[in-house]
């Protein structure tokens, strides 16, 4: 018998569709940058910055909120517990090196200081198609048996609490844009209808600017 559901999870899945999407692209975006535009590249080294920021902060929640409630709650599931750890670890150590590469690249647009970047990036895409589909199998269906849902909707508010200021059209927008659906969906269960509304009035058009300033030129 399957135990009965005590919280959805279903949004794990979503953010990770945001994370593989926006680290995917990364080293597009890089390549557009011409040699010397250290303009264009402190827009694109900012999005990525942003995007290592809410990595971090998404993984630094579990690891301070899940791992040891599934493994005191689901003894079975300590060895994909175990597993999880790791593989966060190995993500920190590509994390830093995106964020230790990217402030000479955005400094200054130059050709040879991007290589440690799309190093870093695509390093990051390999460790997230491991570790995102092994977490969406055997982690989440636990934590739909275990967790509460205050439980797991704490992740989103820390998620939005360590977006910096101003840059929060910027994360709905990626993360709409990763769905399936382009966000319908999404937005239906996590906007109240008066956001909702400055979604559509605001945030859609300042989107859409950050993207168009992401372009190559």
């Amino acid at each position: 018998m399957t135990s009965p559901r005590t919280c959805d999870a279903s949004g794990m899945a979503e953010i990770h569709r945001m994370f593989r999407a926006g680290f995917r692209e990364g080293p597009a975006l890089v390549a557009g940058v011409a040699e010397g535009d250290a303009a264009h590249a402190d827009v694109v080294g900012g999005h990525l910055s942003l995007l290592s920021g809410a990595l971090h902060a998404h993984h630094e929640f579990e690891d301070e909120n899940v791992w040891d409630r599934l493994s005191s709650r689901a003894p079975a599931c300590a060895l994909h517990v175990g597993r999880m750890k790791d593989q966060h670890a190995q993500m920190l150590v590509h994390l830093t090196a995106l964020d230790e590469a990217l402030p000479a690249w955005r400094a200054g647009g130059r050709g040879a200081d991007a290589a440690p970047v799309v190093a870093a990036l695509g390093s990051i895409d390999a460790a997230l198609a491991e570790h995102l589909p092994d977490e969406e199998e055997n982690i989440v269906p636990v934590m739909e048996q275990v967790l509460t849902q205050p439980e797991v909707d704490a992740g989103a508010t820390h998620g939005r609490r360590a977006t910096p200021r101003g840059r929060t059209f910027e994360m709905i927008g990626a993360i709409m844009d990763a769905q399936p659906d382009g966000g319908v969906e999404w937005q239906r269960k996590n906007l109240p209808a008066p956001l909702r509304l400055v979604w559509r009035a605001v945030g859609r058009s300042r989107y859409a600017a950050v993207r168009a300033r992401l372009a190559p030129r």
